[in-house]
């Protein structure tokens, strides 16, 4: 059925699957779901039907492979009731009696057809919009041969034709081979994919493979199994998301920091603070966050690897709170890297911007979003298309990165410099016989800036900067020559 041009859409019961189908599945057509056991195919299908008894429709749920009693299982696990859903089973111990009771045929001439009709049977009883049938292994198992699950198949999908039904087919991928018949046959093919990751939990991903006459999502796109049932992440596409956001300024409050800045970071753009650590980098971040929220506006911070109470407690002896007089506006979002996936992360990223109106998003820091997915090859890709995604809906991203080394030649784990709009650079030098910070803007591709070189302090008035460290040369190599006897560095000191 359409409406128009445009086919009418079943929802899946999973937004972010939805989503990813352009809306759904075409309704009344039969689809397959493939994925090796554990992935989540029979949570996936009660959704579906559930979803189907929400909306007032009759659904059936025809199981070959599992008892009645497991798949009740797998719904009381995500608290979910299954009134609503015609259930039936035909067990695999009714099967092999039926066969050892049959000996004048062979199994794939009577068997096959006898379960068939009896499924069949219950299909023309029930008159459901919304059929799963779990799973397709067995069969594959009752015909034998190829031609003749082929043909199966093939009658399951005349049979359909014509009687508003939107059908599931799961398939455990028992075949040695990829099931290509059935996917050839079937009108759109979901997979579901598991894998191990070194350390931490194990990922999971979807990918539509085909959806006969309707646009979708395609690529791969994480999802995870919780109570409650499979939630999917679809995909960052920036592109999608085009709007004419203006790169304002963004005080930070600290008037000579606001200064090499040209006024302070621009909004719809990122900057990267890059040091060794312990230079101040979280800190610069989270005085941006809290000038933003004494504003009236929302911001959100991603802790990868400091926890949130040490954040807050070590910002507010520094003269940042984080807490008082702009409780609410500044949320701090602690991430637990082993269990997270990309898309996920994304997922956090958006609902702030989007639920909760954050104009200012820090990740702090980059070093651990890396580590969190070290096996995933294409992450300057994702952070990339993130980022694009973040400046067209016109928010400010501020990203930490920790630098290898302390004094001298500073060691950078990845490079996303060119990625960033502004660059903060963060140095420890030496000067009679102390450590101290200094601070540097490298570029700015939104507006001017100053080139200078300042001393960098934090103390119980918060940050503060020096004048510029003119008379001084080699600062950044960590051991300065002093020219003159009159130094600004002597100028700002401070004991």
């Amino acid at each position: 059925m359409t409406v128009g041009d445009t086919p009418r859409r079943v929802t899946t019961g999973v937004a972010g699957l939805d989503d990813v189908l352009g809306g759904g599945l075409p309704a009344d057509r039969m689809y397959l779901v493939h994925g090796l056991p554990g992935v989540g195919k029979t949570t996936l299908a009660l959704q579906f039907l559930l979803e189907g008894v929400q909306r007032g429709e009759k659904v059936l749920y025809v199981t070959l492979s599992e008892t009645e009693h497991e798949i009740r299982q797998v719904a009381d696990s995500h608290g979910w009731s299954l009134d609503g859903i015609a259930l039936f089973e035909l067990s695999a111990a009714e099967q092999n009696r039926r066969l050892n009771d049959n000996t004048l045929y062979a199994p794939e001439d009577v068997e096959l057809r006898a379960t068939m009709s009896v499924l069949l049977d219950q299909v023309v009883r029930i008159k459901p919009s919304r059929v799963v049938f779990d799973s397709l292994s067995e069969i594959r198992l009752l015909s034998q041969t190829g031609g003749l699950y082929r043909r199966e198949i093939l009658g399951l999908k005349q049979f359909f034709a014509g009687r508003n039904c939107t059908v599931l087919l799961l398939d455990d991928r028992s075949a040695r081979d990829p099931d290509l018949q059935v996917e050839s046959l079937a009108h759109g093919v979901i997979a579901l994919e598991q894998s191990p990751r070194e350390y931490g939990a194990d990922r999971r991903r979807v990918r539509v493979v085909k959806l006969r006459g309707s646009s979708f999502r395609s690529g791969y796109h994480d999802y995870v199994v919780r109570r409650g049932g499979l939630v999917v992440f679809p995909r960052l596409i920036a592109a999608e998301h085009r709007t004419e956001a203006t790169a304002t300024a963004l005080p930070s409050g600290v008037a000579e920091l606001d200064a090499m800045l040209g006024g302070g970071l621009d909004r719809a753009t990122s900057t990267l603070i890059v040091g060794p650590a312990g230079a101040g980098k979280s800190v610069l971040a989270a005085q941006f966050a809290a000038a933003a929220a004494a504003r009236g506006e929302n911001a959100t911070l991603f802790l990868f690897e400091e926890r949130a109470s040490t954040l807050r407690k070590r910002t507010k002896q520094l003269g940042i709170d984080l807490d008082a007089p702009v409780a609410g506006r500044v949320a701090i979002r602690q991430i637990d890297p082993a269990e997270l996936a990309p898309d996920e992360f994304t997922h956090l990223v958006r609902d702030e911007i989007e639920r909760n109106g954050a104009k200012v998003i820090v990740i702090d820091s980059i070093n651990g979003y890396f580590t969190a997915m070290p096996e995933e090859r294409f992450m300057t890709l994702h952070m990339h298309e993130l980022l694009a995604y973040l400046d067209e809906c016109g928010v400010a991203t501020i990203l930490t990165m920790s630098q290898g080394g302390v004094l001298g030649t500073m060691v950078s784990p990845i490079d996303v410099s060119f990625l960033s709009d502004t660059v903060l650079l963060l140095r420890y030098f030496e000067y009679r016989g102390r450590v101290r910070k200094a601070l540097s803007i490298l570029k700015k591709r939104s507006g001017a800036h100053e080139d200078a070189i300042r001393q960098l302090t934090f103390g119980p008035a918060g940050v503060q900067l020096g004048r510029p460290l003119s008379d001084m040369r080699g600062v950044l190599t960590g051991v300065p020559t002093v020219d003159g006897l009159g130094s600004a560095l002597e100028a700002n000191r401070d004991d």
